[in-house]
């Protein structure tokens, strides 16, 4: 029986090497890459060709052509061919801009200060945000939006279904909320929001929070989605009130001006007067009611002596 030989990434050996770009993706920047280069390579030098030949022979310009198109063929396939490269410094962007800012700094404060001086302003640097709670919340919320960034990667890299050529969602951006993060990030073909909402579960526990929601983050466009990342309840927390030292301990609880009132005094409303129509008594030339019904009986009780009766009285 044949074994199989484990996978090896591109360009390094089967043991001891880190794969930073997949095997896939590398396929297929490759191809793509010539493609590109082909298409751009015959577009444009036809197009330069035809413009030419206004101007030069038809020979002439077609060489023209050719040595417009092929450069630019060529810039084009290496911008394919290194594109994963570029969504990999894209990820990392936020850290690598943050330590050359930090490195620069710290190399020209060492060349143009002394030692003491140096090590004072690294203290109140440091010291300043670590001390004041405010800028250490905010340091440490803008340092989860670092973080939340990556770990979606990882859900997406382990997890998440992705297109035949292995590119996963680009994460745009994300900032901080009071209850956590809200990240923004565009799908590519092969995935929509309705795949993710299945997964906002493990997404939870890969970013380390207690819940995940997914929604769209614009109408016109499906795959333009926001991830709001709930770490805290902020509603069920406790807030001091300084209305509780507006209050004397040591008033009776019947002046107290927190009492519940126990009635409503409407002085100010006026009471509607309703007036009931009296019935006015038969006059003299009105025909009286009949002694008998069509079938013979008599009929019951006169309304005239209900008429006769205040309505008043009964209300």
């Amino acid at each position: 029986m044949s074994k199989s030989s484990p996978r090896r990434p591109f360009g390094g050996k089967s043991t001891g090497t880190v794969t930073v770009i997949e095997a896939r993706v590398h396929r297929s920047s490759a191809r793509n890459a010539k493609v590109a280069f082909v298409l751009t390579a015959i577009i444009v030098g036809g197009l330069a060709a035809v413009v030419a030949t206004s101007y030069l022979h038809p020979i002439v310009a077609l060489l023209l052509g050719a040595l417009i198109g092929v450069p630019t063929g060529g810039l084009v396939w290496l911008l394919v061919r290194v594109w994963p490269v570029i969504r990999l410094l894209w990820w990392w962007s936020t850290e690598i801009l943050l330590a050359v800012l930090l490195l620069t700094g710290w190399v020209h404060l060492a060349n143009h200060t002394s030692t003491l001086v140096t090590l004072v302003v690294v203290a109140v640097v440091v010291g300043v945000p670590a001390g004041i709670p405010k800028l250490r919340r905010l340091v440490i919320a803008w340092s989860w939006c670092l973080i939340v960034r990556h770990r979606l990667r990882v859900c997406f890299a382990q997890f998440i279904i992705a297109n035949q050529s292995g590119s996963l969602p680009l994460i745009l951006w994300a900032t901080p909320t009071p209850v956590g993060e809200r990240v923004w990030v565009y799908l590519r073909p092969g995935l929509s929001a309705k795949d993710l909402e299945g997964r906002l579960d493990k997404i939870a526990v890969t970013c380390h929070a207690s819940t995940v929601l997914i929604e769209r983050a614009s109408e016109d466009n499906a795959a333009y989605v926001r991830f709001d990342i709930k770490r805290r309840e902020v509603l069920n927390a406790r807030v001091n009130s300084p209305l509780v030292d507006v209050i004397d301990p040591t008033a009776p609880a019947a002046a107290s001006p927190l009492t519940a009132p126990t009635a409503l005094d409407l002085p100010d409303v006026e009471t509607p007067t309703v007036t009931l129509p009296t019935h006015a008594k038969p006059t003299a030339g009105r025909k009286s009611a009949p002694t008998t019904t069509a079938n013979g009986s008599k009929p019951t009780a006169s309304s005239s002596s209900d008429a006769d009766d205040d309505v008043s009285d009964w209300i």
